[in-house]
């Protein structure tokens, strides 16, 4: 590009009588000190000719403005380096990470924090504390070392992947109800990794909770078509907790007058010890035989649970021996496994009175033990003793089928102490991720 450049130095006088100018290629930010130069050349005339203070003032005004609008032009297309760098000053705390845990966590501010203490009459926070936990009880200092200071996110983040990086991926062999299995990367993304599923509460509301609903009333149907069983509930905390929740169904059944509930010895571990566990709250008698082994003659037996398949993998023809309990009044409870129930004879043809069991062989990782989606169906007998949460179908007022949280006169919210079950013996999640993986493999 052809720039102009003087042959000599520019003043205001000789600006507008030279006439010999010479036609030399410079760079740009050549063109742009000449420029300068000449502008203030011409700026400097003006305000020298003119004996009117203000309207000198008003003239160089409007030349700043000028020179000052021609500066950022430049500046914003990148041509040439500002010469006349502005200072400002900056504190220190604007120079510290921004991604602390108080700022992007906690939603008051400390004055917030201030006046909310000084509404309840305490100068401050501290005092509040001061007057409500007593120093007794309270440590003088709690070291942390490298957390003292808290975290930032970031750096919480690179700290958690360093302690991911040491774990170790191993395939698993152990069984006993947890089985490696492959997550569809579609569903992993959609579903598990979505706030919109994992975030979500009780259902109560059923208005805004329609697609919900429908897909544990699927879950429902899924469970009971496997085990061919008329009603099954929409998923429990675990195999182990929802085989203690069949042990306590058993004792109301027989309405507590029996107190000795037989398990048998082919049955997981964990399924053992968790109802050993609860079975000391309600005074009952675990006995862990053989399944050929189970003695009814004492009268006091209100329920007996096998493993179909067992523990191990065996696979027993129980059609005889739900036959004899039977006839002891003692009921069937069945724990199982849903993806050996499509190849198995299901429970229910067994006359099996309760099937028990998990679903995380449909899709759901094993996560370093859960949560897994369980699951508790029988018969509609019992349907009022039953745990966890049940959906049906009901009529809008429009006329039009509905889904909704049926039988919820069982429930915490409503009975309290005398409940059958809590809001909170529930996978919803999984039993969607299971339901979704299972429409999917089929």
């Amino acid at each position: 590009m052809l720039f102009f450049q003087h042959t000599h130095t520019v003043t205001s006088h000789q600006f507008h009588k030279q006439n010999k100018i010479t036609l030399i290629l410079f760079p740009h930010i050549e063109m742009e000190r000449a420029r300068r130069l000449a502008n203030r050349a011409i700026l400097k005339r003006l305000v020298s000719s003119t004996k009117d203070h203000s309207h000198s003032r008003r003239l160089s005004h409007v030349s700043h403005s000028f020179a000052r609008a021609q500066e950022e032009n430049l500046i914003g297309n990148n041509r040439h380096h500002a010469c006349n760098v502005r200072s400002r000053s900056i504190s220190v705390e604007a120079l510290k990470p921004s991604d602390t845990f108080p700022r992007r966590h906690n939603s008051a501010t400390s004055d917030e924090l201030t006046n909310m203490a000084q509404t309840c009459g305490f100068d401050n926070l501290n005092s509040l504390i001061d007057a409500t936990i007593p120093i007794s009880i309270r440590r003088k200092q709690m070291s942390f070392n490298t957390f003292d200071e808290g975290l930032t996110e970031a750096e919480m983040m690179l700290h958690m992947k360093s302690l991911e990086s040491k774990n170790k991926c191993f395939k698993s062999y152990i069984g006993m109800g947890y089985y490696n299995t492959h997550v569809p990367p579609v569903i992993l993304r959609n579903i598990m990794e979505n706030p919109a599923w994992y975030t979500q509460y009780t259902p109560y509301q059923a208005e805004i909770s329609q697609g919900r609903l429908e897909s544990l009333m699927n879950f429902q149907t899924m469970v009971a078509d496997l085990t061919a069983l008329p009603m099954s509930n929409a998923s429990l905390l675990d195999e182990g907790t929802a085989a203690a929740e069949a042990m306590s169904m058993c004792n109301n059944i027989h309405k507590g007058k029996r107190k000795t509930f037989v398990i048998a010895n082919n049955c997981h571990p964990q399924t053992i010890d968790i109802c050993m566990t609860r079975a000391t709250g309600f005074g009952i008698k675990v006995v862990v035989v053989d399944a050929k082994d189970v003695d009814y003659g004492s009268g006091d037996v209100c329920g007996v649970l096998v493993q179909y398949p067992g523990t191990e993998g065996e696979v027993s023809d129980y059609g005889e021996f739900v036959k004899e309990a039977h006839a002891h009044g003692v009921k069937v409870v069945m724990a199982t496994d849903l993806l050996a129930l499509t190849m198995l004879k299901p429970p229910g043809e067994f006359g099996v009175d309760i099937v028990v069991g998990s679903a995380q062989r449909f899709g759901v990782p094993m996560g370093y033990g859960g949560p897994h989606a369980a699951f508790l169906a029988t018969s509609q007998e019992y349907k009022r003793m039953m745990p966890g949460r049940i959906i049906g179908i009901s009529v809008d007022s429009c006329g039009k089928s509905a889904f909704r949280m049926a039988l919820q006169t069982r429930e915490q919210h409503i009975r309290r102490d005398k409940a059958t079950s809590n809001i909170c013996t529930a996978q919803v999640t999984p039993s969607f991720f299971i339901l979704i993986w299972f429409n999917q493999m089929i």
